[in-house]
């Protein structure tokens, strides 16, 4: 049989083993799927505090708990390490490493081509590699590629390998990665074919494209599309404020229209590992061929400056009580970049806490899911949410509405909030004490 007929048998049988670099968000719910499918997986990671932790069975993302974790390893079926020799034994390898910007907002795919030098060392006939890192297009074609060949190994022959973008969104309790379809697209047919039925084994519904570039593309249009969207009702926010509209009423009115219209909320910023990063990469790409993406330009620009926006407007609020902004005891509700999650990766309240201290604000926050947060040099811990620490604060600002925090409590104890998620929506009492972004 042919590599590649040898491969397909292995992943329809179920005997493939399948190797995952990069054990994060992302990373973790693909172990978790391809194990609990059957395979044998194989985690690597080079942050060896992660690896010592899944081998303890602890987990550290909110979508695994610790007994999930346990269950990966008492079945003798996942062995976590910062080895890449071992996947040596894999027949698949997938690579969800990050794929940042650097600070002039370029793309920094250093993570990725240090993962793929290091699969080359070890590549042999008969794998599949797929690239799940945000990344432009062409990436995969004309960089990951050509790495792999210094193998010697032809791809499309010997070995084969795909994009299929990554589409984890942490904290979601409706979609996971069984139920979210997976685009794949290969860099020839039989990748695409192979990368095609390694994924069907694990996840319901999956969409092959006519090539990686496609794949590549289409992630960065889901991201931008949202981006784009957000800075439009952050920018509605802003002129609801102007005009002494409801921003929160305006949304819900629009969103009763049963088509051409969907409902995006503003907030504080944008964070997280894809909207603030992604479009980005687009724009890049595009500025290398002489074509400036002008509608990223512009979210950015508007996402961007949502932080020092929501510190004018709590000015404006402790103003009207007469209060001075500087020496004010501010108690910021929730850091993570979104709700019921503990990352802080590009978080919005992070440039608000920063802008606050340069403003000589006394700063405490409160996060269930984040113990500990460095600002600069100063390093906070998060207070309890008790009735005197609402009290003890001049202003209490939501910046991240965690679905297991007492709204309630906050508009009872709390002198005065300013939400910028709505989360007090419909709490008794609010309209005496609450302003809204």
């Amino acid at each position: 049989m042919s590599p590649k007929e040898q491969l397909l048998q292995r992943i329809e049988n179920r005997s493939a083993v399948v190797g995952v670099v990069g054990l994060g968000y992302v990373g973790l719910p693909l172990v978790q799927g391809f194990h609990d499918a059957g395979f044998r997986v194989v985690g690597v990671d080079v942050d060896a505090r992660k690896v010592q932790a899944l081998k303890e069975g602890r987990s550290y993302i909110t979508d695994l708990s610790d007994e999930e974790v346990q269950h990966l390893q008492r079945s003798g079926r996942f062995h976590p390490t910062t080895d890449y020799r071992a996947l040596e034994q894999a027949d698949a390898i997938l690579i969800t490493v990050p794929t940042p910007l650097s600070k002039t907002r370029d793309p920094d795919i250093s993570y990725v081509m240090a993962a793929v030098r290091e699969i080359q060392k070890i590549l042999r006939p008969g794998q599949v590699v797929v690239l799940e890192s945000t990344t432009y297009p062409g990436t995969t074609d004309e960089l990951v590629k050509p790495e792999l060949e210094q193998s010697g190994l032809t791809c499309g022959r010997d070995f084969f390998l795909a994009f299929s973008p990554e589409r984890i969104n942490p904290g979601d309790s409706v979609y996971a990665l069984r139920n979210t379809p997976k685009v794949v697209g290969g860099v020839d047919p039989d990748s695409t074919e192979v990368a095609t039925r390694l994924y069907e084994q694990v996840i319901e519904r999956v969409v092959p494209v006519s090539s990686a570039k496609v794949a590549e593309m289409s992630k960065l249009l889901e991201n931008t599309f949202r981006s784009v969207n957000i800075a439009l009702v952050n920018e509605m926010a802003i002129a609801a404020n102007i005009l002494q509209i409801d921003i929160w009423e305006v949304i819900e009115a629009a969103g009763t229209k049963p088509f051409g219209f969907m409902k995006f909320y503003p907030g504080p910023g944008i964070g997280g590992h894809c909207i603030p990063i992604d479009p980005h990469y687009l724009a890049w790409k595009l500025k290398t061929l002489n074509y400036n993406a002008r509608f990223i330009e512009l979210a950015s620009e508007i996402n961007t400056f949502m932080p020092r926006y929501v510190v004018t407007r709590i000015q404006d609020v402790l103003n009207e009580q007469a209060k001075p902004l500087k020496g004010s005891r501010i108690l910021v509700l929730g850091v993570a970049y979104k709700p019921d999650v503990n990352d802080l990766r590009e978080s919005p309240a992070l440039d608000v806490m920063q802008l606050l201290l340069e403003k000589g604000v006394d700063l405490q926050y409160h996060d269930p899911y984040i113990p500990e947060v460095r600002i600069g040099r100063q390093v906070f811990r998060s207070v309890p949410l008790t009735p005197e620490v609402l009290r003890g604060a001049d202003l209490t600002v939501i910046l991240t509405h965690h679905s297991n925090v007492d709204y309630e409590a906050v508009v009872r104890h709390a002198p005065l909030v300013f939400d910028t998620r709505n989360a007090t929506r419909g709490v008794q009492g609010a309209e005496q004490k609450v302003m809204k972004l």
